[in-house]
């Protein structure tokens, strides 16, 4: 990280915020080495990263007018989610007050009436089963440490289940490891009778889990690919080591 300046330093009740940035990109992070948010100043709609580019390939399966993200950061999916479609109404839930403020700031966050920002807790949000059932979730919700633990908490992925719409697809990241989670594999095949993973070059592991069967198909893969690969304006996939059904624990 020491090639970056720093920009901003800020500190709450969970640690320190950082926004730091050099000549092409600007950075959130919670700790030293850690990048939580990157985004590109010239095309803030082109994911820096591997796993946020990973969890847009949802796209190839929803054409959604709705969608929450849990855990803004930097606001990545929000900005790839406005170029693909400016007309989805878009709800994020932040936990932390100054991440909201700081992506409104130095991350060009998007604004208008399709989207909703919301300084909450993830887990009391869905609890309070208030919001309109959507066509996708995003959970990518990580502090300090990496993922938080509530993300993988049955509870948390059953409320998810009842938010999304019945052709609804929640995407979960995590690690490369929770690919060989038994317990989390079976948690989700309960409540979503199809499932794929796709492992990334960064060693994220993205699950996409759909309430509807034959909703995650293969088939016409690369032509889709290429649509929605130009629809976003940038190549889709080039980060995959693997992607396609997740019919239990990887070894």
């Amino acid at each position: 990280m020491s090639h970056y300046r720093l920009l901003c330093q800020q500190e709450d009740s969970l640690g320190p915020i950082w926004v730091l940035e050099d000549d092409e990109y600007r950075v959130l992070a919670f700790a030293e080495n850690d990048e939580q948010s990157k985004i590109s100043k010239k095309s803030p709609h082109i994911p820096a990263h591997s796993y946020v580019q990973a969890m847009l390939q949802v796209l190839l399966f929803s054409e959604p007018r709705s969608a929450i993200v849990l855990g803004l950061g930097g606001g990545a999916l929000v900005h790839a989610l406005r170029r693909f479609d400016a007309a989805i109404k878009i709800t994020a839930v932040e936990l932390r007050e100054q991440v909201i403020a700081l992506a409104q700031r130095y991350f060009y966050l998007p604004i208008g009436k399709k989207v909703t920002l919301l300084n909450q807790d993830a887990m009391q949000f869905l609890s309070e089963k208030s919001h309109k059932r959507v066509d996708i979730i995003f959970a990518d919700i990580y502090g300090a440490e990496g993922v938080d633990a509530k993300q993988l908490d049955p509870d948390f992925l059953n409320d998810c289940s009842g938010l999304l719409k019945d052709n609804g697809i929640l995407v979960l990241n995590c690690w490369r490891e929770h690919s060989q989670n038994e317990a989390l594999y079976r948690q989700l095949k309960m409540l979503f009778p199809e499932l794929y993973g796709c492992l990334t070059s960064g060693g994220n592991w993205i699950v996409f889990a759909a309430r509807r069967p034959g909703q995650l198909s293969l088939d016409g893969i690369k032509s889709r690919n290429a649509a929605l690969s130009e629809r976003l304006d940038f190549q889709l996939g080039k980060t995959n080591i693997r992607f396609g059904v997740w019919d239990g624990p990887l070894t």
